[in-house]
This record gives C-alpha cells, sequence and structure tokens, in this order.
C-alpha cells in the first residue's frame, strides 16, 4: 500500500510513499534499541553538541523546510520559517539546560549516601499530528535526546515528506544513524508498534479520540504515555479590558496556523458591558485577513490541511447555525477557482450550552462568541467544557487577572492579556480530555526518564 501526500492548495500529488511492511517495522524498531544501547552512555555534552549541530542546520535550511510545510499542509510561508526557527531554539535550550535537569539530586537520608538519578527508558514511540510538522516532533525530540532516548516517528500520512526531512536532518547533525527512524505506517498499524517490548514509551499529540486509543494500547502493555490532545480554549474579555488590543490577540490566537492549533482561541466570553462594542472591533479584524496562496507574501491564511477537514469544518458550522447560531462574518467554502481546501475566516455569534459549539473544538479559523453576564458567569462557562488545555483572560486590572488565572480557570497553561502559546522554559499540556503530562521544561525532560533511587549503606 501507499501513503500519499496531496498539496492542500490545488489537490496535486506531492509525492507517494510505499508503506513499510511488518517486517521492516521491526527492523526500525531493533535497529534503534541497538542504537540505543551504545546513545544512553554518551556524556551530557556530546549530546549537547549535536542538538546544537541541529538547531544550526535547521536555521540554515529553514526556507527549505517552511517551503516543504506549505506544499504538504498549506501553512504560509513565513509561518512555516518561523516554526523552523522555534525548532531550532529547542534543541539549544536543552543543549544548553538539560545535564542540569537531568544532574543527580542528594536526599539526605539515614544512608551513608542517597540520591535520585535519572536514566533514559530507551526508545520512545512519537505519533504526531499534521498542524506542526516540525515544531510538535522536536518538542519531544530534542528533550527525548538529550535525556539519552532513542526515538520513532510515526508522522501524520499527508506531512510524510516532512517526516523524511527530519531523520535526514538528525543523521546529518551527527546523531547515531539509527537513533531516530522514521515509520512510514498508517494509523491502525500503531497499536503493533506500541506492542513491540523494546518500544518503551508513547507520546501523542492529536484529538481526543486518538489520545483515547492510544492510552488504551499502552495501558494495557503497561508503557508510558504523554498525551497532548484537543482543545476548546477560552477567552475571556472582562468589562474593563483594552477592547483594541484584546480583539487583535484573540484574531491572531483564532487564526495562528489556519485556525489549526489546539491552543488556538476558539470560544471568545465577553462579558455583557462590551460585547458589542468587542464584536464590532474584533469582526472589522478578521475580516480584514487575506485567504491565499501560502507562497504569496499577501497571505495571512492559507488552505486547510485537507479537504475532508475542511468539509467536517463546514458541517460544524452549518450544525451550530441550524440550532440558533448567527453567522457574522463567513460560513461558507470560498469560491476560489482552482483552489482545494480553503476555509475563510468565519464568525459565530450566540452560541448557548447544547449547541454543539459549545462542547465540540472547531480546528479551523472559526470563532465562536458566548455571553456572559458577569465575570462570575464568564469563569464558569469558561470552565463548563470538557477541555482543559489553555486558557486567556483580558482585563485592566493585572492583578486580578492573574488570580483569576492562577485558581479560577481549569486548564494547563492560563494566560493574562497574552495568547496562548507553548515556550520551551515552561512546561506545557492539558487536563481533562486535553490530555496529560507535560512536554517542554525541566518537567517534560523528566517525563521519558526512570527517576531511579540509588541508596548506598
Amino acid at each position: 500500500m501507499s501513503i500519499i501526500s496531496i498539496n492542500p492548495a490545488n489537490g496535486k500529488l506531492i509525492k507517494s510513499y510505499k508503506e513499510d511492511s511488518e517486517k521492516q517495522v521491526s527492523g526500525k524498531i531493533e535497529k534503534a534499541h541497538t542504537a540505543w544501547l551504545k546513545w544512553r552512555n554518551t556524556s551530557f555534552s556530546t549530546r549537547a553538541e549535536l542538538l546544537k549541530n541541529a538547531a544550526a542546520l535547521l536555521l540554515t535550511r529553514k526556507l527549505e523546510l517552511a517551503t516543504l510545510m506549505a506544499k504538504e499542509m498549506g501553512k504560509p510561508l513565513p509561518a512555516g520559517i518561523a516554526e523552523i526557527e522555534k525548532c531550532a531554539a529547542v534543541c539549544d535550550y536543552y543543549a544548553a539546560n538539560g545535564a542540569e535537569f537531568l544532574k543527580d539530586e542528594a536526599i539526605k537520608t539515614k544512608a551513608s549516601k542517597s540520591y535520585v538519578s535519572f536514566q533514559p527508558l530507551g526508545v520512545v514511540l512519537a505519533v504526531m499530528p499534521w498542524n506542526f510538522p516540525f515544531w510538535q516532533l522536536f518538542r519531544f525530540l530534542a528533550p527525548a535526546l538529550m535525556a539519552g532516548n532513542g526515538g520513532l516517528l510515526k508522522h501524520a500520512s499527508n506531512v510524510t515528506g516532512c517526516a523524511v526531512a527530519i531523520e535526514k536532518l538528525i543523521t546529518a547533525a551527527g546523531f547515531p544513524k539509527d537513533i531516530f527512524k522514521v515509520l512510514v505506517i498508517s494509523s491502525k498499524f500503531v497499536k503493533q508498534v506500541i506492542a513491540h517490548p523494546l518500544v518503551k514509551a508513547v507520546t501523542l499529540t492529536g484529538s481526543t479520540e486518538a489520545g483515547k486509543q492510544v492510552a488504551q494500547q499502552a495501558g494495557y502493555y503497561l508503557k508510558k504515555t504523554v498525551l497532548e490532545l484537543g482543545g476548546s480554549d477560552p477567552y475571556l474579555v472582562l468589562a474593563d479590558a483594552d477592547l483594541e488590543q484584546a480583539a487583535e490577540i484573540c484574531m491572531q490566537s483564532r487564526l495562528i496556523n489556519n485556525g489549526q492549533s489546539c491552543i488556538a482561541a476558539k470560544r471568545f466570553i465577553l462579558v455583557k458591558e462590551i460585547e458589542k462594542e468587542f464584536t464590532r472591533i474584533f469582526l472589522k479584524k478578521m475580516q480584514s485577513k487575506v485567504t491565499g496562496d501560502p507562497f504569496d507574501a499577501h497571505t495571512d491564511l492559507g488552505p486547510m490541511a485537507r479537504t475532508d477537514l475542511r468539509d467536517e469544518l463546514h458541517q460544524q458550522v452549518k450544525n451550530n447555525i441550524e440550532a440558533g447560531a448567527k453567522c457574522l462574518l463567513g460560513g461558507k467554502i470560498p469560491d476560489f477557482k482552482g483552489k482545494h481546501a480553503y476555509y475563510t475566516p468565519t464568525v459565530l455569534s450566540g452560541i448557548r450550552k447544547g449547541m454543539p459549539g459549545y462542547e465540540e473544538e472547531i480546528f479551523g479559523p472559526v470563532a465562536l462568541i458566548l455571553s456572559a453576564k458577569n465575570e462570575e458567569e464568564a469563569i464558569r462557562i469558561a470552565n463548563d467544557s470538557p477541555f482543559g488545555l489553555g486558557a486567556a483572560i483580558f482585563t485592566a486590572n493585572v492583578k486580578h487577572g492573574e488570580e483569576l488565572a492562577a485558581k479560577s480557570l481549569n486548564a494547563g497553561s492560563c494566560f493574562v492579556n497574552s495568547l496562548v502559546k507553548s515556550d520551551p522554559r515552561l512546561p506545557f499540556g492539558g487536563i481533562n480530555q486535553s490530555g496529560y503530562g507535560r512536554e517542554l521544561s525541566a518537567f517534560g525532560i523528566r517525563e521519558f526518564v526512570n527517576i531511579k533511587t540509588v541508596y548506598v549503606k
């Protein structure tokens, strides 16, 4: 069987890849494990130098790699370049800090010597999505390699070219040839990979349903998992907020990556005093964005990654309108001659409990406006969700906003007067149906290690 990559801007075939056989998959796993047996004994300084090599190669090839993303999943070229630069930054971050994060920690006990040591687990399987084809992988791979682990990648089928490019880059940076391998397989074969005795853990970024399946499969074999899943991030705008600033940030967050981001703003919860004015400003900003060719310098939004995803999004929009939501902007598949998977910015208002948009994740350039009588109700609505990835709050009273973010909003990341974003220095992950475990920072590098007690009498 073949796995194909199609350009979402025009529907043309980019390349067809022959799917790995069961024997080839087992061979790659065994090779990665063999490479790991030596890799686990390398020094932190050696690992750091190779990560810095990878960072340098990423920066040297950023236009080439951004072009590949634009072709395979429609990301506008400037956004793709920024993604590659962020990958280089996470490599440099762990090169500089990984040894400190994993140094032995002395613990005073009755022993003559006792301490905690952090040892690599082995080969870790990464199941990754298409929306950030490089960043999603490097935010796992950089700390995993720095910790002394090996890696396997099952990437989304439509970005197989990106997966192959990453493997070549890791080898070119000087890492052992087989320490990181790409598995060219469909999702139905992931269970077999998880079951392999040489695969020690699994990380997945993807939908909640995909996370449940991987968690169930890994749980059966008692293998550690980290899951970063879907989100329906609420952005609360309070009565004293700077509406111009808030609307600009909300627009940016809703449309980032063509609206296809787990931590993009999804639900805009407005207190009644500012609802009308904020909506006016927000609509104007959403309407000003240009949808078009990802290679055009004037383009703000490229196509969605696939036509089936665009069609699913459009059906969600129609379902909400049929349930009573009001379409203030967009809501139609654009009539672009010769184009393929495009969807223009859309704003729906009047979203209430019982409507699909109140609980579903909307993965595309569609904003949902919800009304709240006051701050208390806004908090309640924000938390009345099965998800819990990110949240943001906008207010002139920064101290009060911080208190709400820290104590009242239920999410893995809560931001005040800023869009939710990932940063190598901060832990990233969700709660509830948005998953568990953390990536990035010191917390992320310790997810796939054996936290070992050493006790000497």
